[in-house]
């Protein structure tokens, strides 16, 4: 089972959510990217899922339990004490980060305090990084969104790099991917979930939901 519950307010800006999941049946769970880097206690210990640009299948046994910070795309700055394209496709131990390392955590309970420590220590992350992303969804190519904000390509990339963890061809494919997942789960026609996405068809669609999630649209709704 997995719920999701709102963070404190005075951490809104930062952090999406904290999230629970206790795993009843074994299962192979498709991770795909969706922007975010998660702080997470899990079997093994804490850990920080950093920001994915493909599918990260997981296997989850029975009785398994999970704990997680689940940080806003491009928000998450450098809370553990390295840029988010250190931490790109990566999932790092809590005490190899130097911004956790020397944090003593008793439980999963504890993983909130920590995240709220750090985000009063370290820089807040670009302002402009959900404008970025806004702008990039609608499939619009790279320079024209550079141009719309006034900046260069070169400016632009290093910006998406610095917030997100990889470069704007990226982040418009995984923007525009979550685009698709939520309006396929809500049941719209896949020619209108194509269109509404920024997709060119929905070959095009088809092809950038294998590349990140290792399967198909239809597949991946089947899964938990």
């Amino acid at each position: 089972m997995y719920v999701e519950r709102p963070p404190h307010p005075a951490l809104a800006g930062r952090v999406a959510c904290v999230w629970s999941q206790v795993i009843v049946t074994g299962y192979t769970q498709p991770v795909v990217p969706d922007g975010c880097v998660d702080l997470i206690w899990g079997p093994e210990g804490p850990h920080v899922a950093g920001p994915d640009t493909g599918p990260h299948p997981v296997l989850m046994m029975p009785g398994d339990r999970y704990e997680g910070v689940r940080f806003r795309p491009g928000a998450v700055g450098e809370v553990f004490g390295v840029p988010p394209a250190a931490l790109r496709d990566e999932r790092v131990p809590m005490d190899l980060l130097p911004g956790l390392s020397g944090l003593r955590l008793d439980g999963p309970a504890d993983l909130l305090r920590a995240v709220a420590g750090r985000l009063g220590e370290t820089p807040p992350p670009d302002p402009a990084a959900g404008a970025l992303a806004r702008a990039l969804a609608d499939g619009s190519r790279i320079g024209e969104v550079a141009c719309d904000l006034g900046l260069s390509e070169r400016q632009l990339h290093r910006r998406c790099t610095a917030a997100f963890g990889y470069g704007p061809k990226t982040l418009q494919r995984v923007v525009r991917f979550q685009r698709a997942l939520r309006l396929a789960r809500a049941g719209r026609p896949l020619a209108d979930i194509a269109a509404y996405s920024g997709y060119t068809d929905q070959s095009h669609m088809a092809n950038d939901v294998r590349r990140l999630a290792g399967m198909t649209l239809g597949q991946l709704l089947t899964r938990p």
